[in-house]
């Protein structure tokens, strides 16, 4: 806009555009920078650009907690910062009185948590849902949730509640490397990804103390056991014990080194997750000490009980009956022994074989593999092979037992199935183990704050059940956060006094009855399937699926695949699933034969996983006859789901997002598309666009008053006051008990401008413009959206540009004033310097003039005496022995008398200062000869030395003329103008043309002839 004003050219309304962008920008940001900005709501307007601005910016300033609304976001610092974790910062949180005046930090949210349990208003119990990538910072965040409470919830006076507390606290920590190692894996987006869900339970008392707390896991990804991804790896365990191992346990394991694993792809990866000592000690602090560590598992009746009590939830119990858990190092030795038989038996591969009546082979490496799986699992080697070759079914009203080969590709499925199941229990009993250490009894405890740790929102090249599950469950999550989200809009709302129904913004509601809805959805047709005793096809699937869900908005298709899939657009974006093995992961079926083959497994651990109880009825063993439906594994996912729903649901939820700042682990890099990438799959950028949908923009009522006061130019009735658009020394000082009073007025007179600009914005022709935009006034603040704001910047450009008009106007009168009066200087200055110099000039020419003078006039009387001395008698006497022999004309006489007079001065003049030309010595030179008066010319020179100045020539004499050195009463003596052919104009002009001094001395040698 100043730019065009000054007349630049079109070019530069890019600059100008661009500095009003960052102007809008620095006012919407307030009166504080982007580091400064403590809570995301406060930055204007509310848009990726600016929060990913401000998240960068408190990162660089090593600012790691920022505020989003009822969200905190933890940034991963990705470096040692203790001091914002020390015991006397958590202590400074809990004394606060008001935490939340505080920097945003963890302590925050558990102070406000334990406060909201103290203060017993309904909902009583709380929930803090941290969600991210691996690798983000959960597992952090928990960890200082946990010291937190460990402080702030024991009592002070009671040294045994402090290490009861303290106790828990650390079982908890050591719990978290033993779930990680076991359940995380290294995927293509982090190398410690969480392949399973958690939440912790933290039982308080009625005195608000810490008695206990309890662990519960969520759908582990089991198959990654004997399937894994291109570029992914296994879970950490399998690494840790082929790296970590000692000499003796690799003998013992049957582990060489180098030894290669069909289930151990990329071994070759270095990562910090593979140390397997953490592991190691971890679980060796997780039991209780009792003498009796070395009997573990020796009793085969203890880990029968020890099972049965897990099953029916009595984790008290357990933990007294079994007396040791994992504290002993035999019973460390045995886990890992059984993951490495399962390595082995991924080993195991089957030759095809010719005749279907005969069982497959294993191939002759795979023998090897046979026997060491069998031996590391305490199987009999020809029963394992033959429960993997050969299948059993049961037919007819006597359920008749027949038995068939299996071909190779159900070989292998039966193996696979063997491991997964191993492995599931393997790890349910982990979780068991320190749920029987940690978990108080029902009675001991009366609320609880939970802890819920759940995976992030995932996208894979290949995608199958597993992220439909776990994508699902963030979509669960999202409308829970959502529609609390919202409340917390309304209650602001409320406290502004603004009548305003719930805002209107994208639901997820049709995603979810895609995958979860009564009576068709992606998950019925999926249980439909494995209802069928049929093969499944995936391109049947694919089929079902677009033909019955074709209306849903959700669902869409990629024609150009060649693999048969579907796409479901979730709320951070589509996702492509393939339909290939997704029935087969549904059903998760276990034959019977091979939990009755584990049931009869030496292994003291496997013997206490798989007891051999015949009262027991467990999923795998086939319901007969019964037309019960079959429990798959989406049925038991979507019932714990809503079971950990309605848990969150009871309580008062609290939402931490850890973000990872970029993906190789380094501190102060800042990466906006992963960070964006991450703000997309926790929910944030969902929670954006609610925000835009309603009121993004918020200003306080002095900060809307200080930009928009100008407006009131454009309304000619405005009141008149010290605050009126023309003040004499701008608004007055604030005062915090006037100033309601002061910006009411002010903030009427310009919510008056809006028809005016209204009005502009439709005759410039701008109809989204004149649209009337909503806009409220609060008590504090003034809520107004997008359209409103661009409006009211609309209208302030143009007070500013007229603004600008005046001030331009104004300042280019004043610097042509100014230019005037410098020019007039300028020339008065150069008249002055020019006399000066043109006075000086001629003084040194006078001063010459007189110094030759003298200097002649004694050399001519001296040379006159002697001349008369010494020719005195030779002229006589020479003009009297001969007057007639000569001829001598008077010319001749004159001119010789002259060459004897004037011969030394040709030495005086070359004498002369540097500074007397050419032309001046010719004028010194005629001013000394002596013509005759009676000369017929009529240009003489005569000299005056009695006289005072220098004897000068003027044009075209009457008669002797005299040079004065006198000041010129001419203002401008410096201006020579061009001499004209008739006439020389201009006071002590001596300076004649060439051609005029050439006739003039001629003329005069002619006199003298």
């Amino acid at each position: 806009m100043l730019q065009q004003v000054n007349g630049h050219n079109p070019g530069s309304d890019g600059q100008a555009r661009e500095y009003l962008r960052e102007d809008l920008q620095e006012f919407l940001g307030g009166e504080v920078l982007l580091y400064k900005l403590d809570d995301l709501t406060r930055v204007n307007p509310v848009t990726l650009e600016t929060v990913l601005r401000c998240l960068q910016a408190r990162y660089m300033a090593d600012t790691f907690y920022t505020n989003a609304g009822c969200t905190l976001v933890a940034l991963n610092p990705f470096k040692p910062v203790p001091q914002l974790y020390s015991p006397e910062l958590m202590r400074e949180y809990h004394a606060a009185p008001q935490p939340q005046k505080l920097k945003p930090h963890v302590f925050t949210v558990g102070e406000q948590t334990y406060r909201n349990v103290k203060s017993l208003i309904e909902p009583v119990n709380q929930s803090i849902v941290v969600s991210g990538e691996s690798g983000a910072g959960k597992t952090w965040t928990s960890r200082c949730l946990m010291k937190f409470y460990a402080v702030v919830a024991t009592s002070p006076a009671s040294w045994e509640s402090h290490k009861i507390a303290e106790r828990i606290e650390q079982r908890i920590l050591n719990s978290n490397p033993v779930m990680e190692a076991f359940g995380n894996a290294c995927t293509l987006r982090n190398n410690n990804s969480s392949r399973f869900g958690k939440f912790i339970q933290l039982q308080l008392n009625r005195a608000q103390q810490m008695t206990g707390a309890a662990v519960q896991t969520y759908l582990l990804e089991k198959t990654r056991v004997a399937c894994q991804a291109s570029s992914e790896r296994n879970f950490h365990i399998f690494y840790q014990i082929c790296k970590g191992a000692s000499e003796d346990e690799r003998l013992q394991w049957h582990l060489p080194e180098g030894a290669a694993f069909s289930w151990l792809p990329n071994p070759e990866r270095s990562l910090e997750e593979d140390c397997f000592e953490v592991t190691r000690e971890a679980m060796l602090h997780l039991g209780i000490d009792t003498p009796t560590q070395n009997n573990i598992f020796k009793q085969e009746g203890i880990d029968r009980m020890a099972w049965q009590s897990r099953k029916g939830g009595h984790f008290r119990e357990v933990a007294m009956q079994w007396k040791v858990t994992l504290t002993s190092r035999w019973g460390l030795l045995r886990h890992c022994q059984v993951l490495a038989g399962l390595l082995h038996l991924g080993n195991i591969q089957f030759a095809a074989s010719e005749d279907e009546a005969q069982p497959c082979q294993p191939m002759d490496d795979a023998k090897y593999s046979v026997r060491t799986a069998a031996s590391l699992l305490g199987l009999p080697e020809d029963v394992l092979l033959e429960m993997v070759q050969i299948r059993t079914i049961r037919a007819g009203r006597q359920q008749q037992v027949f038995r068939k080969p299996c071909a190779r590709a159900e070989c292998d499925t039966r193996r696979d199935c063997l491991a997964k199941l191993i492995y599931a229990r393997l790890f349910d009993w982990l979780v068991s183990v320190i749920n029987s250490s940690i978990c108080a009894d029902t009675d001991s405890w009366t609320t609880f704050i939970g802890l819920l740790d759940v995976y992030g929102f995932e996208s894979f090249p290949d995608n199958s059940l597993e992220q439909l599950c776990i994508n699902y469950a963030n979509e669960k999550l999202q409308q829970h956060f959502v529609a609390h989200y919202l409340r917390a809009q309304q209650e602001e709302y409320a406290v502004e006094g603004l009548e305003w129904s719930f805002i209107n913004y994208q639901d997820n509601q049709p995603c979810l009855d895609l995958i979860e809805g009564s009576p068709i959805s992606i998950c019925s047709l999926i249980n439909e399937e494995c209802r069928l005793n049929r093969p499944s096809s995936a391109a049947q699937l694919q089929t079902r699926i677009e033909t019955a869900l074709a209306g849903s908005p959700c669902l869409g298709h990629n024609k150009l695949s060649r693999e048969p899939s579907f796409i479901v657009v979730h709320y951070a974006g589509p996702v492509r699933y393939h339909t290939a093995g997704l029935v087969e992961k549904n059903k998760d079926p276990i034959p019977p034969e091979l939990t009755r083959l584990l049931q009869q497994s030496q292994d003291p651990l496997l013997m206490g996983l798989f007891p051999t109880n015949p009262k027991e009825k467990t999923q795998e063993e086939p319901p007969g006859q019964s037309r019960a439906p079959v429990l798959t594994v989406v049925s038991k996912f979507k019932a714990s789901l809503e079971q950990l729903l309605q848990v969150l649901h009871s309580t008062t939820p609290h939402y931490i997002r850890c973000i990872k700042p970029n993906s190789q682990g380094q501190a102060q890099t800042f990466l906006q598309e992963e960070v964006l990438s991450q703000l997309e799959a926790c929910g944030l950028v969902e929670t954006i666009h609610i925000s835009a949908a309603g009121f993004p923009i918020r200003v306080s009522h002095r900060n809307f008053v200080e930009r928009y006061k100008l407006l009131r130019r454009l309304h000619p009735c405005t009141s008149s006051g010290p605050d009126s658009p023309y003040p004499a020394k701008g608004l007055p000082e604030w005062c915090p008990h006037s100033e309601e009073a002061t910006l009411e007025p002010l903030i009427q007179d310009i919510l008056h401008t809006l028809p005016v600009l209204t009005q502009a914005a439709a005759i410039t022709g701008d109809s989204a413009e004149a649209m009337p935009a909503p806009m409220h006034c609060g008590r504090t603040k003034v809520f107004m959206t997008d359209s409103m704001l661009e409006l009211l910047e609309c209208g302030r450009a143009r007070v500013l540009e007229q603004c600008a008009r005046c001030i331009q106007g104004g300042w280019r009168r004043h610097r042509h004033r100014e230019q005037e009066r410098q020019w007039r200087a300028v020339m008065l200055i150069q008249a002055a310097i020019r006399s000066w110099l043109t006075r000086k000039h001629i003084q040194r020419l006078h001063a010459a003039a007189t110094v030759i003078k003298r200097a002649w006039q004694k050399w001519r009387i001296r040379m006159a005496c002697l001349a008369a001395k010494e020719l005195d008698g030779v002229e006589e006497k020479h003009f009297s022995q001969a007057p007639c022999s000569l001829s001598t004309s008077p010319l001749q006489t004159r001119l010789l008398e002259a060459i004897i007079r004037l011969w030394p001065l040709g030495l005086v003049l070359a004498n002369t200062a540097m500074g007397v030309g050419s032309f001046q010595r010719k004028l010194v030179v005629w001013a000394c000869l002596q013509l005759p008066r009676g000369s017929p010319s009529s240009y003489t020179v005569q000299t005056a030395q009695d006289q005072a100045g220098v004897t000068s020539i003027r044009a075209l004499p009457q008669g002797s003329i005299k040079f004065h050195c006198r000041k010129s009463p001419l203002r401008y003596a410096d201006i020579c103008p061009e001499p004209s052919p008739y006439s020389i104009t201009g006071f002590n002009q001596i300076l004649l043309e060439r051609h005029r001094l050439i006739h003039v001395t001629s003329s005069a040698f002619t006199g003298l002839g």
